[in-house]
């Protein structure tokens, strides 16, 4: 069991910077396509730089700081190396858009994203604490998940997030339902 729950926090740590660098990839291949190499090559020096830094700061100074075991740094390895892969994601889409414009989702969609996240997770740790607290892993999973599910894409839903909308239309044309009259926008 412990050594799972170390896994998961390697995993985790990773996680952290995984939108940031799929996203960041695409940025670079824009630059490329402009036939500018260096603008992501300078950005990707910040990032390597920024990862020794921080991954020294996390895997060997903060673990004693905090009294956990020094195998513990490993996780803050991974998660810093996610933190400077959204610094180098800000820096490319910052120098893509002074290049040609603004890029990615505004930051009023980034916004709702985030909160209705955030409220999605918030219900699943209440589920978790006061639904199951007792339950073995599989049914709080099988609990757990749904809600986070339901909730997540409800407020999605109801803040009208138009890729959601998009998406919908086209579970609902391949599952061979009927849309209602301004239900679901077709996608373009």
């Amino acid at each position: 069991h412990a050594d799972v729950i170390f896994v998961w926090a390697v995993l985790a740590g990773s996680s952290v910077g995984l939108l940031a660098s799929t996203s960041g990839r695409l940025y670079s291949s824009a630059f490329y396509a402009l036939g500018d190499t260096r603008t992501p090559l300078k950005f990707a020096a910040i990032r390597f730089t920024l990862t020794g830094a921080l991954g020294y700061l996390c895997a060997i100074v903060l673990p004693p700081l905090l009294g956990v075991a020094p195998r513990w740094g490993v996780a803050g390895l991974t998660a810093s190396a996610g933190i400077s892969g959204w610094v180098e994601f800000a820096l490319l889409r910052w120098g893509l858009g002074r290049r040609i414009g603004p890029t990615g989702p505004g930051r009023s969609l980034v916004q709702k994203l985030w909160a209705i996240a955030l409220v999605a997770s918030a219900s699943a740790v209440a589920a978790k604490l006061w639904i199951v607290p007792a339950a073995g892993p599989r049914l709080r999973a099988l609990v757990v998940i749904p809600i986070f599910g339901a909730v997540y894409l409800g407020l999605a839903r109801a803040a009208g997030i138009t890729e959601l909308e998009r998406f919908l239309g086209y579970l609902m044309l391949r599952l061979g339902i009927r849309r209602r009259s301004g239900q679901y926008p077709p996608r373009t």
